[in-house]
């Protein structure tokens, strides 16, 4: 197998080619090569020309960086055989390979030694997540948090949440599951639509959530009191808050096929990271679309 190593291009992350370079010779990897993306979105249109190009051949993309750099190179390789995806983890969040927690996603040699495996991907129109899909309070906090670390800030996302507390306790959006409405009110508070578990880094927002068996794990939660979203907030930062009884006022659980969320006054959707605007999504599964190399 050829490997393609797709590194964050920016400038903060120069360090993360040196210490691929010294990992790659001493595993003694030769058949490789280094991408390095300028823009973004670059990552997503390079590997998707490569695998238009080079449609036979086993190649691995190797993406260095954060959820964001893996999202992109994920976007470029879904529809392709003979194509795989793996990562090493230099991001702040690390969301999405905190699903395999055994796993060292920072050697060489321990991606070398890998084992495929065929995982489940959220798409949403011509767009797709590989980790979690975010809208209400959680985007609020997400634009937040990607401009307070575009600034170097410390705790970027705990800190986006405090000003999303004050900014964004009530979003007005429909959620339907599988043709079912599931708000009765015209507003909610925070809904997740997961294939793995975490997102802002530390939180544990679909505990139950497996990326491969075919479903999505929605949880939608109801608008409440800012004292009872404090009170909340620890349980849903280590996973617990599907278990807690009294809960179930206020979040609504599923495990669904599909997710159609409708804004007529504009919303934004928070894929693995990303930012998107809009007034209607579509968030379906596709099954097992992407082989991804889970380090040994």
């Amino acid at each position: 197998m050829r490997y393609c190593f797709v590194i964050n291009g920016r400038k903060d992350k120069e360090f993360i080619q040196q210490k691929l370079r010294t990992q790659i010779d001493e595993a003694g990897l030769k058949d490789y090569f280094l991408f390095h993306t300028s823009c973004p979105k670059d990552a997503t249109r390079f590997v998707r020309n490569y695998c238009k190009n080079h449609l036979q051949e086993e190649v691995c993309f190797v993406a260095c960086g954060g959820d964001g750099t893996i999202n992109e190179v994920a976007n470029g390789l879904v529809g392709f055989e003979h194509k795989y995806l793996a990562v090493m983890a230099y991001g702040s969040g690390n969301d999405f390979v905190k699903y395999y927690p055994q796993s060292d996603f920072r050697s060489v040699e321990a991606l070398l030694r890998g084992e495929k495996h065929a995982i489940d991907v959220l798409q949403i129109g011509d767009r797709y997540s590989v980790n979690v899909c975010n809208f209400g309070f959680e985007s609020l906090v997400c634009s937040r948090a990607n401009y307070l670390s575009a600034k170097g800030a410390k705790w970027p996302y705990r800190r986006g949440i405090l000003w999303a507390v004050l900014h964004g306790m009530r979003s007005r959006i429909s959620v339907t599951a599988d043709g079912e409405k599931l708000n009765k009110s015209p507003y909610i508070l925070l809904g997740t639509a997961a294939n793995c578990q975490y997102v802002g880094g530390e939180y544990r927002c679909a505990p139950r959530a497996s990326n491969d068996d075919g479903l999505i794990e929605l949880c939608l939660v109801h608008p409440i009191s800012i004292f009872r979203f404090i009170s909340v907030l620890p349980y849903y930062r280590n996973g617990k808050h599907l278990d807690v009884p009294a809960y179930r006022s206020f979040l609504d659980y599923r495990q669904v096929k599909q997710v159609v969320l409708d804004a007529p006054k504009g919303m934004e959707l928070c894929l693995d990271g990303e930012l998107f605007p809009g007034t209607h999504f579509e968030i379906n599964i596709l099954e097992k679309a992407i082989q991804f190399i889970i380090p040994q």
